[in-house]
């Protein structure tokens, strides 16, 4: 049983106060990237009418978003730590307001077949701007705000900006496509048309990111943190690609079973979809004011969380009722926001700043892997009974339920010497 011992706010020197503005422009990345991606979820039906193509092709639009950003994350990551994190975000918005373009004009001026393969081009352009975006969000708060309370509480807004956007996704994407059925990619270059101009203004370069990092130094650092404590960071990169999975998945089935089933289409079914993403944008801004600097409680609020998910996702096989099912994905949704600010705290409070953008990256780039399997998997596991869904779920919950009980093994000590603050976080 080794310790890692790790110290974070090491002096009290003083930051500038970071305006109210700043703190909103930067929500308004998650915000963004996530009604540019989950709006088209309720709409996946309407668009394989339109473009004329399969289920499992619709579920392509989400997941090569998804893929690209995998692989471009961690890169995204290292180029924030050397360069800055609003040199990276600033031309990243631009990349996925042009991949948006691109969609837009594809659904709108060609036949069904090339438009299918533009919009999946302009979907991977998009996904590399989105890798650029959200993920460098997390390690610029952490830049941003010396207080860790203040660190917990901003990515708790964070947080609770992204699954806002979840929230409002099905409902402005419903709406936009009874609007014409492609205005919904239209809406994503507006969007990051505004969010590009917020950052601009308002969001000052962090101190210190005048530093470049070199190649050499990156490399050395990462080795070094992988090497000291590879067992609870893989455990919550890997518990985050399971909550981000189990999210969609369920998103994926109850926005297909809205329509076939119960015959919920439009507004409709986005004001549905919403029930439980809004459960779980509360529980998001909820959890993040609770936790503040107490990694003990991260980890059993995240446990927990994870296993309340697990338990709703099998009461899905006792009824099929309209009702109950929406109260156990309501209640699902509150597992599962719950986790997502433990996740981003234990990794922001963790993690010098120098290599606070390449670490998130990482976890961000996971995130995502869940994000892009969710759907297509769910799609072929539907295709057959709805147990083999609910078991593999199932499974991964209990999988990421133990991660977090065995992994991650926190020891909070506070040395009240107005100079430092100590953070412990034991390894079994």
């Amino acid at each position: 049983m080794d310790l890692f011992e790790h110290s974070i706010g090491k002096t009290v020197n003083k930051k500038p106060k970071v305006s109210k503005m700043a703190l909103v422009s930067i929500a308004t990345i998650p915000l963004i990237m996530t009604l540019g991606n989950s709006m088209l979820i309720p709409i996946l039906p309407l668009l394989e009418i339109q473009l004329e193509i399969t289920k499992l092709q619709s579920s392509y639009i989400i997941m090569v978003y998804s893929i690209v950003a995998i692989f471009l994350i961690p890169v995204a990551g290292f180029l924030s730590d050397k360069y800055g994190r609003k040199v990276v975000i600033v031309p990243s918005l631009i990349l996925a307001g042009l991949g948006g373009l691109i969609c837009a004009w594809a659904a709108w001026k060609l036949d069904p077949s090339p438009a299918f393969i533009w919009i999946i081009i302009g979907r991977i352009l998009q996904g590399v701007g989105a890798a650029g975006a959200f993920p460098i969000v997390i390690p610029l708060v952490g830049d941003l705000y010396k207080d860790e309370h203040e660190v917990s509480t901003s990515l708790g807004i964070i947080e609770t900006s992204n699954t806002f956007g979840k929230v409002l996704s099905p409902i402005v994407g419903s709406f936009f496509a009874g609007i014409i059925w492609f205005f919904p990619f239209w809406s994503i270059p507006m969007f990051c048309l505004i969010s590009l101009i917020l950052i601009i203004i308002f969001v000052r370069k962090p101190k210190g990111d005048e530093e470049p990092l070199s190649f050499r130094k990156f490399t050395k650092n990462t080795k070094e943190i992988f090497k000291e404590h590879k067992k609870w960071l893989f455990a919550v990169f890997i518990i985050g690609a399971i909550v981000m999975f189990i999210l969609f998945g369920l998103l994926f089935y109850l926005s297909s079973i809205l329509e076939d089933k119960y015959g919920y289409d439009g507004l409709k079914k986005g004001f549905l979809l919403a029930i439980p993403l809004a459960a779980l944008c509360v529980a998001s801004f909820t959890t993040g004011k609770m936790i503040k600097d107490n990694l003990s409680r991260m980890k059993w609020i995240t446990f927990f969380s994870i296993l309340l998910t697990g338990a709703m996702v099998g009461l899905t096989l006792i009824s099929d009722k309209f009702v109950f099912l929406i109260v156990i994905f309501l209640i699902s949704g509150i597992g599962i926001g719950a986790a997502l600010p433990c996740l981003d705290a234990i990794i922001t409070q963790s993690i010098d700043k120098e290599m606070r953008g390449t670490i998130t990256s990482i976890f961000s780039a996971m995130r995502f892997a869940g994000v892009a399997a969710g759907p297509p998997i769910v799609a072929i596991l539907m295709q057959d009974k709805i147990i083999d869904m609910v078991l593999v779920l199932g499974v991964l919950s209990i999988i990421a339920a133990l991660l977090a009980l065995k992994a991650i093994k926190p020891n909070d000590k506070k040395e009240n010497d107005k100079t430092k603050v100590e953070l412990k976080l034991q390894i079994e």
